[in-house]
């Protein structure tokens, strides 16, 4: 199903309502008493890379229609970006986080919130990053289609995440944990408690899409 850009437009739409509907209350949580909280993760992520590699299809497919140039230096974006987006993923999905996308809050410590000191939701950060980042050599009317509406949801993912989370921990609670997150200037303090570990996983991550790169995409990412 991919060729045109109508089926990469279709794809798009797709994953922004699926994405959508999986956040609505009234779907998420009955989803959630029937598979668990792990199991409708578990079925909403298989979901969600279903139709990420339709949409790569689909890219791949379409006809190259420039919107500007793709010069050298563009592919310097993202080789720089996406060592910081996959140690903000790594870290972000093993740390324990009561706000956000991750495992849950379980061991939450709001005295030493690891990686949640620089921003309280590190994985929508991440996809931020990606989508924004390639969106730099990816100057053409497919990639734009494909990474401008994904870097949208993925920048709207934080506020929506914290009116929802404020909301359903309530006022005294939400400052007690958040007291000690979201402050960009922490950053040394967020990588000491991070940890050498997650930093170390997220490089490895990195490394292991640079590697898959030409496989999936076809093309390498460095420059």
């Amino acid at each position: 199903m991919t060729g045109g850009l109508w089926q990469l437009g279709l794809a798009v739409a797709l994953f922004l309502v699926s994405h959508s509907l999986a956040n609505r209350p009234a779907i998420r949580r009955p989803a959630e008493r029937l598979l668990g909280r792990a199991g409708f993760i578990a079925v909403y992520s298989a979901v969600s890379l279903l139709l990420l590699a339709w949409m790569i299809a689909a890219v791949r497919a379409a006809p190259i229609e420039p919107v500007w140039p793709k010069e050298p230096w563009t592919l310097w974006v993202p080789a720089l970006v996406m060592p910081v987006a996959g140690i903000l993923a790594v870290a972000g999905m093993t740390s324990p986080n009561p706000f956000s996308i991750g495992p849950g809050a379980r061991g939450y410590d709001p005295a030493r919130p690891g990686i949640l000191r620089v921003t309280r939701h590190p994985v929508p950060w991440s996809f931020s990053l990606w989508a924004g980042a390639h969106m730099v050599p990816n100057g053409d009317v497919a990639g734009l289609m494909l990474f401008a509406p994904l870097l949208v949801l993925a920048l709207a993912g934080p506020a929506l995440l914290d009116g929802g989370r404020r909301r359903a921990l309530g006022e005294v609670e939400w400052r007690r944990l958040a007291a000690a997150t979201g402050r960009p200037s922490a950053l040394s303090a967020a990588l000491r408690e991070t940890g050498g570990p997650r930093i170390a996983g997220g490089l490895a991550l990195y490394a292991i899409l640079v590697a898959l790169h030409p496989l999936v995409i076809g093309l390498s990412p460095l420059p």
